[in-house]
């Protein structure tokens, strides 16, 4: 909720962040200082300017498909009219594997889920 901090970037996001990895960010200054405090390359897009891409030698660099995902996932959430926080991971999951493509029915995703209860017997 609201702005990203740099400390919550260490908590949440370091672990998961190899050290080659570059950093594609919105321009939020708390980026530029988890980037720069811990030795990552890091590249930032200042959307609010009208910049959405920004070129690089490996490939444009953009943050549209992070936007994307979080727009499909607010209009999929809407309909629970929010989430509990201590639930989103099992929401984010769930998202997760509709946009993987491997489920395409509410049969299917039922008869998955009765043979994850099942087979816990």
């Amino acid at each position: 909720r609201g702005p990203v901090s740099k400390v919550q970037l260490e908590r949440h996001l370091l672990p998961f962040l190899d050290k080659d990895v570059l950093l594609v960010t919105d321009a939020n200054a708390a980026y530029r200082a988890f980037a720069r405090a811990h030795g990552i390359a890091h590249q930032a897009v200042n959307i609010s300017a009208g910049k959405r891409v920004r070129p690089h030698p490996n490939g444009a660099i953009h943050v549209q498909n992070v936007n994307a995902y979080h727009q499909r996932l607010r209009e999929w959430l809407a309909p629970f009219h929010g989430v509990a926080s201590r639930w989103l991971p099992n929401y984010l999951g769930w998202r997760r594997m509709l946009d993987g493509g491997k489920v395409t029915s509410a049969d299917q995703l039922f008869r998955l889920a009765i043979g994850l209860i099942h087979s816990e017997r």
